[in-house]
């Protein structure tokens, strides 16, 4: 057999855990020729690819990043491609047969998965491999990524605490998190925030100035807010602010102490995966292998009760599981005082 592997969407660690725990597997289980596609699907719209040895997967585990490169490209969204009157999926399709491929991986978030079940529907032998640091994937319980950033956000909210309790004030820390607040939520729980907003819990300004106040009155002179980037907050068209940037403003002017925010950014997406992050990715690579040898196509690898299983790409495709509002985890972290910014925290 001859399997083609593309990491695709934004990059995070464990990707070439993920890459090798493949690669390896279909090499020396089951004798397939290995090829690694550059740059996401713009490398099988562009034909750029390299034959994978053994060799060329070891030492890539603890690795960050992605050594095949990737890209945001989604042949199926723009179908134009320069000069060519044929559309991108029918050059991948070419492609996948020019290279004589009996199976292509697809390692990314949803925007990955969508386009793998659409190649899939195409009439190519598709496997999908979650990855994202938002754990966003509808269909698993989990996906390689989140555990690396979450410690990365943890980490920065321990170093946080220092300086807003040597200042006393309120910091208010932005993490990753369109549309899902599973980063914020965990990272907050663990670093110790006071304060939580995700974009499935709608918030109250003044709830969330009334706890820090009475924070305050309460003696306890600085706090800690932590806020996915995608809650919602009214955003003017000529001045960009980020989320942090609006709820520290308004803490400040409706508390009158001082705050002040901190986006930790792309440094959540980046460095070496955790440990649980290579087993995940290991695990999964290794799956993704396996269902090829057999010939089960069209589905993507999934975590389900500890045991990684396949799940059909049509179910996933389109889908993100958000933060449900009956996770025992909120119930908890509102037993212990955590604030979510709505009238349930009153």
């Amino acid at each position: 057999m001859k399997i083609g592997i593309l990491t695709a969407g934004g990059d995070c660690p464990g990707l070439n855990a993920a890459i090798r725990g493949v690669g390896k597997a279909a090499v020396l289980t089951y004798g397939m020729d290995v090829y690694g596609i550059s740059s996401g699907f713009l490398g099988m719209i562009e034909l750029e690819y390299r034959n994978l040895s053994e060799l060329d997967l070891s030492g890539i585990l603890t690795l960050g990043g992605t050594i095949l490169g990737t890209s945001r490209e989604k042949p199926f969204k723009d179908q134009s491609y320069g000069e060519y009157i044929r559309s991108k999926p029918d050059i991948i399709f070419d492609n996948y047969k020019k290279l004589g491929l009996d199976c292509l991986v697809c390692i990314g978030g949803n925007g990955t998965m969508k386009t793998a079940s659409k190649l899939s529907d195409y009439g190519l032998n598709i496997i999908g491999i979650p990855k994202t640091i938002d754990n966003d994937v509808w269909g698993t319980e989990l996906s390689f990524g989140f555990d690396s950033a979450m410690m990365v956000a943890t980490e920065a909210l321990d170093r946080i605490h220092t300086t807003a309790n040597s200042h006393k004030r309120i910091m208010v820390i932005e993490v990753m998190g369109h549309h899902a607040g599973w980063l914020a939520l965990y990272s907050g729980i663990a670093g110790g925030g006071d304060l939580i907003l995700i974009p499935e819990i709608p918030y109250d300004e003044s709830v969330v100035s009334d706890y820090l106040t009475e924070r305050n009155r309460q003696g306890k002179p600085y706090s800690i807010v932590v806020v996915a980037e995608g809650i919602d907050f009214p955003k003017k068209k000529k001045k960009k602010k980020s989320a942090a940037n609006y709820i520290a403003k308004m803490i400040q002017e409706e508390t009158g102490m001082p705050t002040r925010e901190t986006i930790l950014g792309y440094i959540q997406r980046g460095g070496s995966p955790t440990a649980a992050d290579r087993i995940l990715a290991t695990r999964f690579g290794a799956q993704a292998a396996d269902f090829a040898s057999r010939g089960e196509f069209g589905v993507m690898v999934a975590l389900h009760d500890q045991h990684v299983e396949g799940i059909p790409l049509s179910e996933v495709a389109g889908k993100l599981k958000l933060v449900p509002g009956d996770l025992p985890l909120l119930r908890k972290a509102r037993a212990l005082g955590t604030c979510f910014g709505d009238t349930l925290s009153t």
